[in-house]
């Protein structure tokens, strides 16, 4: 039998009974518009999730910090617990070949930073060294980075994200241009320092887009509550936001000049040990996630004394967040999707078993002028899959108005991405569907006998 010749049965008794048709695709239209629908919102939110964690140093990365809860055999030396300090520094670069620009960072929260009478407190100023721009995934927009020479004097220069600028200078001048703060003088903790540098502003492709188009239309962008952007939403969306703002907020500072002239807790006394924040590090390749964190335990262990006054932090819960939050939204969105297209392939199998009971006699004639089983069954099960592509391929044309118009109803929502790789799922499916819904007319319309086929009236 020419399979040419089935399908364009198929698609005749389609067309002869349009409305019968067009409400039996109705459930395969919306399995598969829902279907591609949930897979684009989801990828959307998958690229903002894995970006925002590129932006806090990927998975290579590997952060020390201090442990004031000692082990129990260890309660007795408590007095003796320093945390991690310089010396776990040159110790790990000197002793920990699986890791590379280890940086020391000394985080103080929520510091005053003001200019002429307009202030404001900062999510973080950091006391560090310059290798902290590559390791925490920051660029330089304007100005430079500030040296170890500068560190080494304990100069009065910092580097600030755009957030500050805005909050002190603006984010215009009169010409519409970006302001450049570079060489400006701001006061931090009511001390002098000098701008050397400003980093890039950092948000999703999204956000930056919405911010290009709106800022080519001439509208002015409205400055809004930072932390009103982090109610309500999930979690890890609520985190992703705050990275973003948490980067554009940050203030950098030489380490020396930090723990010299802003941090009245430092003792005098050796700079080696100095309590610091936090040690961050990479490892050359993920790969190596493990040996790595024991190497750097071995040394660490060995210039604390054995004392265990520090833990590791890596990015590895974060991805796990990450993979759980897009794994329980892909099942509930095929879920649903499922729902629709067995309503589908039920209306599928009820209109096959009518359209059967309806040519009874046309099969018996077939039948008895030389059609075998097989090709009725082919005919039957071609005709099934016919329209649940038909189906499909309306529901693909639906996809982009039904994506378009959630994301506009929903602004706030991360934008959805809408992959070919969905789409042909999606129509896989679709075209699974009525294979499966077929199988049962083509069956019963394949076992007819001609005879009594025949005689039916």
């Amino acid at each position: 039998m020419n399979i040419g010749t089935v399908i364009q049965s198929g698609i005749k008794e389609i067309g002869a009974h349009w409305f019968r048709s067009a409400l039996t695709m109705f459930g395969v239209i919306c399995g598969v518009a829902s279907l591609v629908t949930m897979a684009s919102f989801v990828k959307g939110k998958e690229n903002l999730l894995r970006e925002s964690l590129a932006q806090t140093g990927g998975l290579e990365k590997i952060t020390l910090e201090s442990e004031d809860d000692l082990p129990d055999y260890q309660k007795h030396l408590e007095g003796e617990a320093k945390g991690v300090t310089l010396k776990d520094v040159y110790a790990l670069q000197n002793g920990a070949p699986l890791v590379h620009t280890v940086t020391p960072i000394v985080n103080k929260r929520y510091p005053r930073v003001s200019r002429r009478g307009k202030g404001t407190r900062v999510s973080s100023l950091l006391g560090t060294w310059p290798s902290a721009v590559e390791l925490l995934e920051h660029e330089i927009e304007h100005g430079r980075m500030f040296n170890m020479m500068e560190d080494h004097l304990g100069n009065n220069v910092c580097v600030i994200g755009t957030e500050v600028r805005n909050s002190l200078f603006g984010e215009y001048d009169e010409q519409g241009q970006p302001i450049n703060p570079v060489g400006e003088k701001i006061l931090i903790n009511y001390l002098p320092f000098t701008i050397v540098g400003m980093f890039k502003e950092y948000m999703s492709d999204e956000d930056r887009k919405k911010k290009n188009e709106a800022i080519a239309r001439g509208e002015t962008i409205s400055r809004r509550n930072p932390f009103s952007r982090f109610r309500g939403g999930d979690r890890n969306a609520r985190r992703t936001q705050y990275i973003y703002y948490q980067k554009n907020s940050t203030v950098m500072v030489p380490l020396n000049t930090l723990v010299s002239k802003l941090d009245s807790s430092y003792e005098t006394g050796s700079a080696m040990d100095r309590k610091l924040s936090e040690v961050t590090m990479k490892i050359h390749d993920v790969s190596l996630m493990s040996p790595s964190l024991q190497q750097v335990r071995n040394v660490v262990m060995r210039t604390h004394k054995g004392l265990e006054d520090f833990e590791f932090e890596t990015q590895e819960e974060f991805a796990d967040d990450i993979n759980l939050a897009i794994h329980n939204e892909r099942v509930s969105g095929m879920f649903i999707a499922g729902i629709c297209l067995l309503v589908g392939g039920i209306g599928i199998v009820n209109i096959m078993l009518s359209s059967i009971s309806e040519r009874v006699r046309e099969i018996g004639i077939r039948k008895s002028i030389g059609a075998t089983t097989l090709d009725i069954f082919t005919q039957i099960i071609t005709e099934s899959v016919v329209l649940a592509m038909a189906g499909g391929i309306l529901g693909l044309i639906v996809s982009p108005i039904l994506v378009n118009t959630l994301a506009g109803f929903a602004e706030d929502t991360t934008p959805p991405v809408m992959t070919s790789m969905a789409m042909m799922v999606a129509f896989g499916f679709s075209v699974l569907t009525g294979s499966l819904a077929g199988l049962f007319p083509a069956i019963k319309a394949a076992k007819l006998d001609p005879i009594q086929a025949l005689r039916y009236d």
